[in-house]
């Protein structure tokens, strides 16, 4: 592998011997090599890949993977948290991390999908080498067909298997689209040329009335108020917005004209905030806060819809 960019590549495994077969080579290598190497996977993986090494499983970082980032957002801001503190000069960063896609919702699975794909946008130029096993006795089938379009090709022992059916990310993204129901007839809603004084009123006014209270009523108008600065920055643009309840949900729609267009608008606010201040650090914050935060373009049209937590979800 070369020193530099990002690689990314899939693993369906069956059993626990295929998953080590790639496994082992993958992180002893790297250790051989002096280079960071990050285990986020399960903890019986862990169990058998720290087994496996033997002695040199001392020198193995690992992490259980449902708490290396709850959210694709959390997950991105995790992967170059590992990069920035353990990365060494001259030396790739490998990571095995391993989705958790069981007990997801449909909503949850496209949006993990969208950033499998991603991260290849995300995380390009980095020198990490990430390896994502899916284990087949226990993820969708869609989900399985779905690493061979979100990776560039797929590790099985040693052996690099391109794959065939690799999408863009953009293209990909813009195709896995979550489950979305249209606003309903009553849903409230601004004029088209919000500000961010009426952005905050009407956010808090819908969250009020939705019975959220204290510190999750503030989040969640600042989640709303973050979302649509990114919008209101660029000269020119103008915003609507409308809200509406789901069952343990309050949903916020932005619909915004004059936006310029931007490549990949769905992987805009993934990385966090850096020294300087970024046009994308308030839209990161948004989707920390809420449960989720989808972007789309639609011709002129850039439609922003964000969901956070109802008066009866808890946790």
């Amino acid at each position: 592998m070369p020193a530099d960019g990002f690689v990314h590549h899939a693993c369906l495994y069956g059993t626990d011997a295929e998953f080590l077969a790639t496994a082992v080579p993958f992180v002893r290598d790297g250790l051989a090599a002096g280079e960071p190497v990050l285990a986020a996977t399960t903890p019986a993986n862990i169990d058998l890949l720290r087994r496996a090494l033997g002695e040199r499983a001392h020198a193995l970082d690992t992490a259980e993977t449902a708490y290396f980032g709850r959210r694709p957002v959390e997950r991105v801001s995790a992967f170059l948290r590992y990069h920035d503190r353990r990365a060494r000069p001259g030396r790739r960063t490998r990571v095995l991390a391993e989705p958790v896609w069981c007990g997801r919702s449909a909503r949850q699975v496209a949006e993990w999908k969208r950033m499998e794909s991603g991260l290849n946008v995300l995380l390009a130029g980095l020198p990490v080498w990430m390896i994502c096993p899916y284990d087949t006795r226990n993820v969708p089938a869609d989900v399985a067909r779905a690493a061979c379009a979100t990776h560039p090709a797929r590790l099985d022992g040693r052996r690099l298997i391109p794959c065939t059916g690799y999408a863009e990310p953009a293209a990909y993204a813009a195709g896995v689209a979550p489950p979305r129901a249209p606003a309903p007839a009553g849903a409230a809603r601004t004029g088209p040329t919000a500000t961010a004084a009426t952005v905050r009123l009407f956010a808090r006014e819908r969250a009020v009335a939705a019975g959220l209270r204290g510190e999750r009523l503030g989040l969640a108008v600042l989640a709303v108020c973050e979302a649509a600065g990114y919008l209101l920055a660029p000269a020119g643009t103008r915003v609507a917005l409308r809200a509406w309840e789901e069952p343990g949900q309050l949903v916020y729609e932005l619909l915004c004209t004059g936006l310029a267009p931007v490549p990949a608008p769905m992987f805009a606010g993934y990385r966090p905030p850096g020294e300087r201040p970024g046009t994308e650090d308030g839209l990161w914050l948004a989707r920390s806060l809420a449960e989720s935060l989808d972007i789309r373009a639609q011709g002129a049209l850039t439609r922003l819809t964000l969901r956070v937590k109802g008066p009866r979800t808890f946790g």
